[in-house]
């Protein structure tokens, strides 16, 4: 989902707090806008989870919400004002983080791998123009594009082992990434290194084949393979000090 989305989706959700607000306070009755209240739930519904997010608002309709306010502890206007504000400011902070998160999204820098290069470049395009579930499911698929790229660039059989010493097949990217990061990041000096190396391919490896995905999920992959690629470019004296 893009800024400008969030953006949209935030004003939205103000026009749904003043509606829940003004038939609780004397406003419209709720015969007249409930079917407006509705469709817009659902619309909303439907941009949370394409970013991940659940919808804070239980009330399906305005009967339902009618239900909540007359039971008792909520007896003045003021009351439910305080309630729906409540309600919706954690979701309206999160939304607000994430229209940031997106602005500082920066493009990948090259390596030098043609097929590496061009395939991060299409992950950070796609993650950009990323609306729904299944954009950001291809985001895991692109990943894994790039992995398997990135392995067939920097694997060599007689020189990286494998940890279980089986001989991995030409797409096995976890084993052949694996088996170079043990092999260039030997010995206890390098020990922190490795671990982060390790722990940034599990976790892209884990969200690259997640069934299901919103935008955290995408933006973490994504996130997880570029770290993927640099240490690898760096250990691979791909990227470095020139001169």
């Amino acid at each position: 989902m893009t800024q400008i989305d969030i953006q949209s989706l935030l004003r939205e959700i103000d026009i749904q707090k003043s509606l829940m607000i003004a038939v609780a306070t004397g406003g419209p009755r709720i015969q007249d806008v409930n079917r407006e209240y509705v469709q817009r739930r659902i619309k909303i519904n439907e941009d949370l989870k394409n970013v991940g997010i659940a919808d804070p608002n239980p009330y399906f309709d305005l009967w339902a919400w009618y239900g909540r306010w007359s039971s008792g502890d909520l007896p003045r206007y003021q009351n439910r004002r305080d309630f729906v504000r409540e309600l919706y400011q954690p979701l309206i902070d999160k939304l607000h983080m994430l229209a940031r998160d997106i602005a500082t999204i920066t493009p990948p820098e090259p390596t030098g791998w043609e097929a590496v290069d061009r395939q991060m470049d299409k992950i950070f395009d796609t993650l950009e123009a990323a609306q729904h579930e299944e954009d950001f499911q291809t985001i895991g698929l692109l990943c894994r594009e790039v992995m398997i790229s990135l392995a067939q660039e920097v694997f060599d059989p007689t020189k990286h082992t494998t940890v279980d010493g089986k001989e991995p097949s030409k797409t096995d990217t976890y084993r052949m990434i694996e088996a170079y990061i043990g092999t260039e990041l030997q010995g206890n000096t390098f020990e922190t290194m490795r671990s982060f190396a390790k722990a940034a391919l599990k976790l892209a490896n884990e969200l690259q084949h997640k069934r299901t995905a919103g935008y955290r999920d995408a933006v973490l992959s994504a996130e997880a393979t570029r770290a993927i690629v640099t240490v690898i470019a760096i250990l691979s004296g791909k990227r470095g000090r020139s001169g």
